[in-house]
């Protein structure tokens, strides 16, 4: 079997999002697509004393309004990377697991590169590590040969990559439906069910939605567990 998910890379992304990985026999990463503006693609949400708040990679877009997600480039001279250091440490320094999982995360090397894929995708990869999800990853920006846009252009790679079931968002099911890209490379689609599961955090009542270095901190090695309870 080789089911596939298609995602785009995100900056620390949510606990669905590496199920949806850990469900999967091959994960592609879409960095071969235009980037959106003040999307998950650059930014994500982690808990405070406060609250939930929103941290973003500052990116270079004046001019490039078509530019790929793995062209884009990190407007390095803001010092977002410590600012977003600094923040993390203030609102995770009391959880059980960080003194574990902090410098394994975040080390010198998470924010040296100039390209947001650089930043994102190298953080995705050592979560997925982190958390023992072992799925083959590859980048779209590798695969020879692939075309169109949204439902044609999943289907191009899942066609590329012998795929026998595409493993889809439920988000993206409209789009899907209206298109016939699927049915006539005989690939059939199965929506991705997810319920995020409660765990323990700091700071007050349970937020969902949250970047997993949220559940990582607070919950270990059992965040995997945690991570699959929610597939449906």
């Amino acid at each position: 079997m080789n089911k596939i998910a298609i995602m785009q890379p995100t900056y620390i992304p949510w606990s669905g999002y590496f199920a949806l990985m850990e469900y999967v026999d091959t994960f592609v990463i879409l960095d071969s697509v235009q980037l959106a503006k003040r999307s998950w693609q650059m930014r994500n949400k982690i808990k405070t004393q406060h609250g939930e708040k929103i941290i973003s990679i500052p990116v270079y877009t004046k001019g490039k309004r078509d530019q790929l997600i793995s062209q884009t480039l990190v407007d390095q001279s803001s010092n977002y990377a410590n600012n977003h250091l600094s923040l993390l440490k203030n609102s995770y320094s009391k959880a059980k697991f960080f003194n574990d999982y902090f410098n394994q995360i975040f080390d010198d090397k998470t924010y040296s590169s100039n390209k947001l894929s650089g930043i994102t995708i190298g953080l995705m990869l050592k979560l997925k590590d982190l958390l023992g999800i072992k799925v083959k990853i590859i980048n779209s920006t590798d695969i020879l040969g692939i075309r169109g846009e949204k439902a044609n252009l999943m289907a191009s790679i899942c066609k590329k990559l012998n795929c026998d079931t595409y493993i889809s968002p439920l988000g993206s099911k409209e789009y899907l439906d209206a298109s016939n890209s699927f049915k006539e490379n005989n690939i059939p689609i199965e929506y991705f069910k997810y319920n995020h599961p409660e765990y323990k955090q700091l700071h007050g009542e349970f937020i969902p939605y949250l970047s997993v270095i949220d559940m990582i901190f607070n919950c270990g090695k059992d965040s995997l567990e945690i991570i699959k309870s929610g597939i449906e």
